[in-house]
């Protein structure tokens, strides 16, 4: 374990805040106070501040490292220990698949932003997308002792959570480019998206359909 946990940070984790940070410099709102929940070191926060210095970020996890790179607050894993619209934005970043209650964490993630709910996650897409997505989180988590309960959800479900919070997608991307181009065929294609969230009871888009990329209610075929 120790020897492939090595090869993938320096294979895909490296790459793979690179990329995420890019995605999420354009995504998060101007002067926002952010929280990331199930930070982890704050390594993907910490590049994230580089490029968007007017940002304050504070992480919040379950399991606090020994070094972080952002101030991290430790919690029960259910309730987020701030106050209504504490901030302008909350970015999940491969984290709501780790949870036993997506919903509840979503719906405490809206309580405490007035702004915009930004996720990184996976959906579940063909025969070995299930398979293919324990044996990621595995690799890229077990070194750590992540739990990986592997709630991974289809479309439809992600659909409904965001329809039943009254959440709207008003920026959806599936081709993030997170791996290198021989890994990408495999690891890349309809498993990962990321997308940003405004709180309002009318969405922009919905549903969201596979292999399209939304941005503020247009459709663009990818």
């Amino acid at each position: 374990m120790g020897a492939l946990g090595a090869l993938h940070s320096k294979l895909v984790h490296s790459r793979r805040v690179k990329v995420l940070t890019g995605h999420l410099a354009t995504l998060v709102p101007l002067n926002a106070r952010v929280l990331d929940i199930g930070c982890g070191d704050g390594q993907l926060a910490r590049l994230l501040l580089d490029v968007r210095p007017d940002l304050k970020l504070q992480g919040i996890d379950v399991l606090v490292r020994a070094q972080t790179q952002i101030p991290v607050t430790a919690f029960d894993g259910t309730t987020l220990p701030f106050d209504d619209q504490s901030f302008d934005a909350v970015m999940f970043m491969d984290v709501l698949h780790h949870t036993t209650d997506p919903m509840n964490l979503l719906r405490e993630a809206r309580r405490v932003t007035s702004q915009n709910i930004i996720i990184k996650d996976h959906t579940v897409a063909g025969v070995i997308g299930r398979p293919l997505l324990h044996f990621m989180d595995w690799v890229g988590n077990a070194r750590h002792g992540v739990a990986s309960p592997g709630n991974y959800w289809t479309l439809p479900q992600w659909n409904q959570a965001f329809a039943e919070l009254g959440l709207s997608p008003t920026v959806w991307k599936r081709e993030l480019s997170l791996y290198p181009w021989w890994a990408n065929w495999l690891f890349g294609h309809q498993l990962h998206f990321m997308t940003a969230l405004s709180k309002t009871s009318s969405p922009l888009v919905s549903p969201i359909e596979n292999g399209t990329e939304t941005n503020r209610g247009l459709l663009l075929h990818v």
